[in-house]
């Protein structure tokens, strides 16, 4: 039997649409979002109406019968914490999201709520999968080393565990049997132990692990708290932390590109900035590898920056002799994940969440 599904996937600037039948996209669009138009809204849930009015309107403009779709599916965000798997959105989950019942703000939010409408009618089903708040630490994982600070779970879920699949699915091995370091490089950088299935650690790209394009990663703490008891507000420290940290701190661009281009002109202050962040994160694959003991079935690379070669063979001139398999799955993947993960359902392959 064939399904299509509806994939929405809304990110700080733009909302990516797909329409899926099978494992096959039959088309995916990204709709950017002008930055003076979302600074209309005071809040993230404010730009309900405005994200889903141009979904429709791009659905209409290609063409698209709803009364076709079998299902649909939004990203889900930082909500409580959860275990990993495949939600069916409910109203407890909406009514959590529309009193602010959430660990932080993002735009992935609104991905449940504009999938539980458009699903209501038509009088289908509407999903969320492996949100950013998936949440499968160890209690020895949740020590920050102050008291009053637990660490958080929050992480490139749904794309870390796309490819976690496909690596134990190359290596003809259940994935529930596999132990994985897996590195999602993006904007922010996820780095996660991945042990018989379970995400039982990783790096929080808000609040620690290595630099990253845009966000400082782990900073030393008394010149941190030195920064936050000056002039700033915290809005500023946070904006600074995670929007204006990492490379575009150093070197003013956020673009790994840009900054490959300046090394190959010999810019000395580029090279250095980025052989840096290369070395922060070689270091917290080595803590992660540790949390595995070493019992380490492959090192996996993903995310946008994987599509650099010199960037991976770098890493993995520092990282290498950790595990003999090294697998780079370049790109986000978050679109496929998410159709994927409503297909096992679907297909009964995987039992439906309830989210509580």
């Amino acid at each position: 039997m064939d399904f299509n599904i509806l994939v929405i996937n809304p990110g700080a600037g733009s909302t990516k649409i797909a329409v899926f039948k099978n494992e096959q996209a039959l088309f995916e669009e990204n709709i950017r979002h002008q930055p003076e138009k979302l600074l209309y809204f005071p809040k993230i849930i404010d730009q309900y109406e405005f994200r889903r009015d141009k979904i429709l309107a791009l659905l209409r403009s290609k063409g698209v019968d709803l009364n076709t779709l079998n299902a649909t599916v939004g990203r889900g965000g930082p909500f409580k914490p959860l275990t990993s798997g495949t939600y069916k959105v409910n109203e407890k989950l909406i009514e959590d999201i529309k009193t602010g019942n959430y660990q932080s703000e993002h735009p992935s939010l609104l991905g449940a709520l504009i999938a539980k409408e458009i699903a209501d009618q038509l009088k289908i089903d509407a999903y969320f999968v492996d949100p950013v708040s998936v949440d499968e630490f160890w209690a020895l994982s949740r020590y920050s080393g102050l008291k009053e600070i637990n660490r958080k779970a929050l992480s490139h879920a749904l794309n870390v565990r796309l490819v976690a699949k496909k690596a134990a699915k190359e290596m003809n091995k259940p994935y529930n049997e596999c132990n994985f370091v897996i590195v999602h490089l993006g904007t922010g950088i996820t780095i996660a132990a991945h042990l018989k299935g379970k995400q039982i650690d990783s790096s929080n790209a808000n609040e620690d692990g290595p630099f990253s394009p845009q966000r400082t990663g782990a900073l030393p703490t008394m010149a941190l708290a030195k920064l936050c008891c000056g002039k700033l507000q915290y809005s500023d420290i946070k904006k600074k932390l995670n929007r204006q940290g990492g490379m575009l701190s150093y070197l003013g661009t956020d673009d790994i590109q840009e900054i490959e281009k300046r090394i190959c002109h010999n810019d000395k202050e580029a090279a250095a900035a980025y052989n840096a962040m290369i070395y922060q994160i070689a270091k917290e694959i080595g803590a992660y590898a540790i949390v595995l003991k070493g019992e380490i079935d492959a090192i996996i690379i993903t995310g946008g920056i994987a599509h650099s070669q010199k960037f991976v063979a770098l890493l993995k001139s520092w990282v290498g002799f950790l595990c003999p398999k090294f697998f780079v799955y370049p790109g986000e993947g978050e679109m496929e994940g998410l159709a994927q993960g409503v297909l096992r359902v679907l297909r009964n392959e995987e039992a439906v969440k309830v989210y509580q």
